[in-house]
């Protein structure tokens, strides 16, 4: 490991930590096995919360079919399969392989097609919205992340048993609900059980977790091909109820929470499992000397009185406004360019992975540029970059001569990694636009937009089944136009990071001063 664990007895006449955040650090500022090994765990629960978000890309598929009749009315290349008799045409595979042709959508609107994939989000939106507040007050984290991935395995099991589309789309809708903190959880857990040094590496941690899942399912898929589209619930839920199990007896709940929540002797515990040494006594009386924090310390600003201080301050609205508004368009991209990898004309399993490998140099790029480049500028040339290869992408589908599959892969890829990349900026671009008051609050509406997106996604990729525009076009006209709403917005890279409302004002002035200055000068 990179450190030794920093010994918990130290020299008495050391000086004794005045703060939680110091006595906290002071035992768990190294990075030891059983941090390492908690993170770990935590942090996968990325991988189911990928396999739920992305797996109707093959399930909810509109599967390929063929003549059964020698007549030339009938040709799979030209033929609208809905004006057909039932007879002159069959499904390449059994109708169970989908929920498309196991029902009998393929003559459905788009709505309907849509629809199950667009519950999920809105679950999402709803459970965020109602749940988000839960791991800050009564639950705590790992009591939130448990019942979270407890909902999402239930309601997998139980979509396997779903009679129609309709049951079908009401448990994805719970599923959604149920998964909505999964993430928020895992990284605050995650990142609360190390110390400072560390907490940004953790945080990675998720991600990568987020990316094994989303690419685990084409795999899945692949062995399940021609299979029941069932069998894929089954897969994905029974090890998110073994992890449910490991969770609830393994993870530690996060220290600093217990404490603030004034359980100090439940925190004191968990430090001494964490650090994972001995000297119990020092950590009890360090902890005895900190006054109480249950009443100093309450959990941050909820997001609705945030709301109100954000639309009472005419320049905080005009930023949420506008970086929810690119939001809206990465997320359109983010969850809708996964989705329609069936519209393609290429492998859908390997164009599946690639997606899911997009993650990795999306999040180098923000991992190690991210002092270097423009939030405002990187922002506005990913967008762009994600709108263009879109709309590339429907006009190579409306050029009939050769085969394109490849090359509309490689722009559909470019898009993807544009959305991933613009979405990892625009999150660092809100924590430095926004105060600390209202920080939290402000990321949480940012990330509400971006699943906003993921409920017109789905029934945008239906329609785009038919005529590309509808889903690729639109993709590439909302994330390029709607990125340039961050124009207006001030460039934030290198600036400090202020606390109340009233400092960033204040800021705002200086900077403006300064630009009036040098114009003039």
């Amino acid at each position: 490991m990179a450190e030794s664990t920093q010994p918990l007895l130290t020299d008495s006449s050391s000086p004794p930590p005045r703060t939680l955040d110091d006595t906290i650090e002071r035992y768990i500022g190294s990075f030891g096995w059983g941090q390492f090994l908690q993170a770990t765990l935590v942090s996968f629960s990325g991988v189911f919360d990928a396999q739920q978000t992305f797996i109707s890309i093959f399930t909810d598929f509109e599967p390929t079919w063929h003549c059964t009749e020698s007549d030339s009315f009938c040709h799979q290349s030209v033929s609208n399969i809905c004006i057909l008799p039932k007879t002159a045409w069959s499904w390449d595979f059994s109708p169970h392989v989908s929920v498309i042709s196991e029902w009998g959508l393929q003559c459905a609107g788009s709505f309907v097609k849509g629809l199950p994939e667009s519950s999920f989000f809105v679950g999402c939106l709803i459970g965020g919205l109602i749940l988000s507040t839960l791991a800050d007050s009564s639950l705590g984290r790992k009591n939130m992340l448990f019942l979270s991935c407890l909902v999402m395995s239930i309601s997998t099991m139980l979509t396997v048993f779903s009679p129609n589309i309709w049951v079908y789309a009401f448990l994805r809708f719970v599923n959604g609900f149920g998964r909505a903190t999964i993430g928020t959880c895992a990284l605050v857990l995650s990142t609360e059980l190390v110390g400072k040094k560390w907490r940004g590496r953790v945080g990675i941690m998720s991600f990568f977790g987020f990316m094994l899942g989303f690419l685990s399912l084409p795999i899945m898929a692949y062995i399940n091909r021609g299979n029941s589209w069932r069998v894929l619930y089954i897969w994905t839920s029974i090890p998110t109820i073994i992890y449910c199990f490991l969770v609830r007896f393994f993870v530690c709940e996060s220290p600093r929470w217990l404490f603030v929540r004034g359980r100090r002797e439940e925190a004191i515990s968990i430090l001494k499992r964490v650090a994972s040494t001995d000297g119990g006594a020092l950590i009890s009386m360090s902890f005895s000397s900190l006054p109480s924090q249950e009443e100093e310390e309450k959990p941050s600003v909820n997001i609705y009185a945030a709301m109100k201080v954000l639309l009472g301050k005419r320049w905080a609205l005009k930023r949420l406004s506008a970086v929810m508004a690119v939001a809206f368009g990465i997320g359109l991209v983010y969850y809708g360019m996964p989705l329609a990898l069936s519209n393609l004309d290429f492998n859908v399993y390997l164009s599946a992975a690639f997606n899911a490998l997009m993650d990795l140099p999306a999040n180098l790029i923000t991992l190690f540029l991210v002092d270097k480049l423009s939030r405002r500028n990187a922002l506005i040339g990913f967008t762009a970059l994600g709108g263009v290869s879109s709309v590339l992408i429907f006009a190579l589908q409306n050029m009939r001569i050769g085969n394109h599959g490849g090359l509309q892969l490689g722009l559909e890829l470019i898009s993807y990694f544009s959305a991933c990349s613009a979405f990892n900026m625009e999150l660092i671009y809100t924590i430095e636009l926004f105060p600390t008051c209202v920080r939290n609050s402000a990321i949480a509406m940012t990330r509400q937009a971006l699943v906003l997106g993921g409920v017109f996604s789905p029934v945008m990729v239906a329609a785009g089944r038919k005529n590309g525009f509808w889903s690729f076009g639109l993709f590439g006209l909302a994330i390029g136009l709607l990125g340039l709403f961050v124009v207006g917005l001030p460039e934030t890279r290198g600036s400090d990071l202020c606390d109340t409302m009233d400092e960033e004002e204040c800021k705002d002035r200086r900077n403006s001063n300064d630009i009036a200055s040098s114009v003039i000068s």
